[in-house]
């Protein structure tokens, strides 16, 4: 692990955002993580915190769009040939100035202007394939720029065709966004892409704030030390995932358990089916991480508000907020 990171064991309190990352490293099917908050309250740090605990990842060396061997005959480089590599699983920042040709790739200049040559420069969607993306007040992100990201995220490909070029890679990754709703709304559909939503807030209890500080103060000190004091716990977590991802296709998922994800999607007015996909898949991720041979409905309420908080319709008659909703037809619904 990095040793600048700080680490993901360390981060005190913020249950439920790290339940959420968590359950997308053991499954990225589900669609990634949108963390609504405060400034400060540690959304970047965990996102980056979960990245350098990942195991690394096989890829075809050298390869500049992480292709796994079995992805050699749609790589743009022709990489077929090549020897495979174990390599650090992708964690790439897009920020929000980031110009289209940053994010999707261009026509490499160094190597036109001086051999003459057209050829491909990847972009950052490209470093990102099979690792995460993230995006910082993702809310604040121009308009063009989430119009390529719902492309590509619905595709699971980049496709470039530019001053004579036409690339097409694939373009895979678990999206993770942090943002504060005061500063402005994400629009709706790149929302509706994420699988996840946490809601985190600045902790009110002295002690634990406390203890957010002696930690800070512990790594801006000494960051390798401090990684050190918690390298056993980060290791545990490690293994944890690992577990998680072997048996998760061996995970059960009983009739009466998808009875109650139906249920719930009803009582709460989701729209779509996406509630009841992301709730079947994220228990199941859940139950996986948790050891557990079958998902359950102590599973399912486990991971219920994230999956479902930003997929419900405004209620102007219902000021409690998405959460409470949700809280109150799971009492309604399993007591």
């Amino acid at each position: 692990m990095d040793a600048m990171a700080f680490p993901f064991s360390a981060i005190v309190g913020q249950d439920e955002m790290k339940r959420a990352l968590l359950i997308s490293a053991v499954d990225p099917r589900i669609g990634g993580v949108m963390v609504f908050g405060d400034r400060g309250t540690g959304k970047s740090t965990a996102a980056r915190a979960l990245s350098a605990l990942l195991p690394p990842m096989l890829a075809i060396a050298g390869c500049r769009y992480n292709c796994a061997p079995e992805e050699a005959d749609r790589c743009p480089d022709q990489c077929g040939s090549r020897k495979t590599a174990k390599v650090p699983v992708p964690f790439v920042d897009l920020p929000l100035g980031a110009t289209e040709d940053r994010v999707l790739g261009a026509l490499d200049l160094e190597r036109a202007l001086g051999r003459g040559e057209k050829a491909f420069e990847p972009g950052l969607l490209a470093r990102a394939h099979r690792g995460y993306l993230y995006i910082d007040e993702i809310n604040l992100l121009e308009d063009h720029l989430v119009d390529l990201l719902l492309d590509v995220s619905q595709s699971g490909e980049n496709l470039v065709e530019r001053e004579g070029l036409s690339v097409r890679h694939p373009a895979k990754f678990v999206l993770i966004g942090s943002g504060n709703p005061e500063e402005g709304e994400l629009r709706p559909q790149l929302l509706d892409r994420f699988g996840l939503s946490v809601e985190v807030k600045t902790p009110q209890d002295i002690e634990q704030r406390i203890e957010i500080m002696r930690r800070c103060d512990a790594q801006e000190r000494d960051a390798a030390a401090f990684a050190a004091d918690w390298a056993e716990a980060d290791a545990k977590i490690v293994k944890r995932i690992a577990r998680g991802k072997k048996a998760l296709p061996k995970v059960a998922m009983p009739d009466a358990t998808l009875e109650d994800a139906a249920s719930l999607c009803i009582a709460v007015g989701a729209d779509g089916l996406r509630g009841e996909l992301t709730l079947m898949r994220a228990a199941r991720a859940y139950a996986a991480l948790e050891g557990a041979k079958s998902a359950e409905r102590k599973h399912l309420r486990a991971i219920a508000p994230m999956a479902l908080r930003h997929r419900l319709r405004r209620d102007v008659l219902d000021e409690t907020g998405s959460t409470a909703r949700i809280d109150r037809a799971l009492t309604e619904l399993f007591g």
